[in-house]
């Protein structure tokens, strides 16, 4: 695997985030569902730089949720290109990315952030992805935004579906996840 890592990730669920109260970390990019409030913990993490996004966890327009949207995606990238332009001279930043389980926005948000620092390495953004966060499952519609801001012409979709292969042969009960939360449609048909 190569791997593209320009500052250190950690990505996690809200039940996860006291732990990383000591980690240092310099960049928080928090993904909540609307109406829910910001979890307190985050005041303990110390300084940081905090982006706070809120829709659901959902790939299409659905009534009674909010979808996420290219608005969405666009902050995130402006989220990553302040990290390029903010990089201290022999310091790495320490970005946590959350999202209510650590498992879909969240992963999805890490793999832009990391598809955005290195163009042309799509698949080992995910493999660097797959490292800090085995158990995952990126969601695809904000997956497919950012393929199309970031003029990828389908190369970050083409990584999401390899990665969703190798999270299914090393998670199979992800299978089950994903079926649960209406998103079977999402299952490579290989």
């Amino acid at each position: 695997m190569s791997y593209v890592m320009p500052f250190r990730l950690t990505v996690c669920g809200v039940s996860e985030l006291d732990s990383h109260c000591a980690a240092g970390v310099t960049h928080v990019l928090s993904i909540l569902d609307p109406g829910t409030p910001t979890p307190a913990v985050l005041e303990a993490l110390g300084p940081h730089r905090r982006m706070e996004l809120r829709f659901d966890d959902v790939v299409r327009e659905h009534h009674g949720y909010q979808a996420p949207t290219e608005a969405d995606v666009e902050a995130v990238l402006r989220f990553g290109e302040a990290l390029l332009f903010e990089q201290p001279r022999g310091e790495q930043h320490h970005v946590l990315v959350h999202c209510w389980m650590g498992i879909s926005r969240s992963t999805a948000s890490a793999a832009i952030l990391l598809a955005q620092q290195a163009p042309g390495h799509e698949r080992a953004a995910f493999e660097s992805l797959y490292g800090v966060r085995p158990r995952c499952w990126p969601n695809s519609r904000m997956v497919r935004f950012a393929d199309g801001l970031l003029g990828r012409k389908g190369a970050l979709v083409d990584a999401l579906e390899a990665h969703k292969r190798l999270i299914l042969r090393h998670h199979p009960d992800i299978a089950q996840l994903v079926r649960d939360v209406g998103r079977a449609d999402e299952l490579p048909a290989d």
